[in-house]
């Protein structure tokens, strides 16, 4: 292999995980993957040169942590951990210092992460820099209905602070709420169900609206390179994640971002999610990931290899990327939640098949299909087609 080190892969049971896989193997780093079930739908990469099923990083938090430490006293140079999901970057964070002296990543501030991932903390970095964030009101705040009724209005949302439990359990990324009586009901469900959840404005505005600024800073807080996207479409229609969208320039982004991450020191990768208002074109900053995310082969495609760089930086070699400024055509797409995410915006009048035809004719990266490394997409599609077989 070109690399001594190796790269330990939490979580490839999604699509990230596969991006993180390829683009490092393609780039000759040794790959581990640390999975804690033989979830096969994604198939096995062939960049993939070991795999190991480890203890769960929740249900058995203690032993997963001495599973990983084990493996890396067995070899000779530390690995780099890379998390995949929200949940492993919390995961990391609860056990920083054991991790940290058996494995590399390049964040050096313990709990950093944690708080920019959370909405409410992050708005001790936001608001002196002039950021403006959808405002939120918290579950636990006194006279909250009332609170909503007057700060919010309806309709309003609400969202997770930990986006993965939720979406598990909703199959949503958020909770539409037209009127009071919803927001008491789905309340009270949130708790029932031991969600931690907050009530946000929403930005109106179409999905064209919703931006993404990818970065990677360096050490002294420099950005080495950084792309922005703009959606397209997205499932569940309006609140979802992405599953159609275009490497779009959006040069304002910069001067919201930037800023923020030189203010906390931040080092890494990292994705702000953004939406501007249609009214009053403000950009909001909605959220920031702190993890490999969605787009991670399109930042690929486009020479920004961020799971590259996060390496690199972690072993302490040198690294760069583009800074892209420009618009390429090239769009990026996650058809098996794409197709019921047109169907739903032809039905609710957002969008006409002759739009969606048309936006279709750019070049397109895919979220899982690769001719160099077919397995993994042959094996999602089967999963798919049996899915579908199940419900007939």
């Amino acid at each position: 292999m070109k690399y001594k080190h190796k790269a330990v892969v939490l979580g490839t049971n999604y699509y990230i995980g596969l991006s993180v896989v390829r683009n490092l193997g393609r780039s000759g780093v040794h790959v581990t993957t640390v999975d804690y079930d033989e979830d096969t739908r994604y198939g096995v990469s062939k960049y993939v040169r070991e795999r190991l099923i480890a203890p769960h990083y929740k249900d058995n938090e203690k032993e997963c942590v001495e599973f990983l430490i084990n493996y890396s006293k067995k070899q000779s140079h530390k690995p780099v951990l890379f998390p995949t999901a929200d949940l492993y970057v919390e995961f990391m964070e609860d056990n920083f210092d054991k991790l940290k002296e058996y494995f590399l990543w390049p964040n050096e501030i313990q709990g950093l992460y944690r708080t920019l991932m959370d909405k409410q903390e992050l708005l001790q970095f936001t608001e002196p820099l002039g950021i403006k964030t959808p405002e939120i009101i918290d579950m636990n705040e006194d006279n909250l209905y009332s609170r909503v009724t007057k700060e919010l209005d309806y309709p309003c949302i609400i969202k997770p602070r930990d986006s993965m439990p939720f979406v598990n359990k909703y199959r949503s990324k958020v909770l539409f709420i037209n009127n009071e009586n919803e927001l008491k009901e789905k309340m009270e469900m949130c708790k029932k169900d031991n969600q931690d959840v907050f009530v946000q404005r929403i930005i109106k505005g179409p999905e064209t609206n919703c931006y993404s600024f990818d970065v990677y800073m360096d050490k002294d807080q420099n950005p080495v390179s950084y792309m922005t996207t703009n959606k397209i479409r997205q499932w569940p229609v309006n609140f979802g994640a992405s599953t159609y969208a275009r490497q779009h320039y959006i040069e304002e982004l910069y001067d919201i971002c930037v800023p923020l991450f030189k203010s906390v020191k931040y080092r890494g990768f990292a994705e702000v999610e953004l939406k501007r208002d249609e009214k009053t074109g403000i950009i909001y900053l909605v959220e920031v990931n702190v993890r490999f995310v969605n787009f991670t082969e399109l930042q690929a495609h486009m020479g920004m290899n961020t799971p590259l760089m996060y390496f690199l930086d972690s072993i302490g070699e040198d690294f760069s990327g583009p800074k892209i400024e420009k618009n390429m055509n090239v769009y990026w797409k996650y058809k098996y939640e794409d197709i019921p995410a047109m169907k739903q915006y032809v039905k609710t009048g957002q969008m006409t098949w002759g739009q969606i035809i048309k936006d279709y004719r750019f070049k397109k990266v895919n979220s899982t299909w690769a001719w160099d490394d077919p397995k993994p997409g042959l094996g999602f599609f089967n999963w798919a087609i049996s899915k579908q077989f199940k419900k007939i």
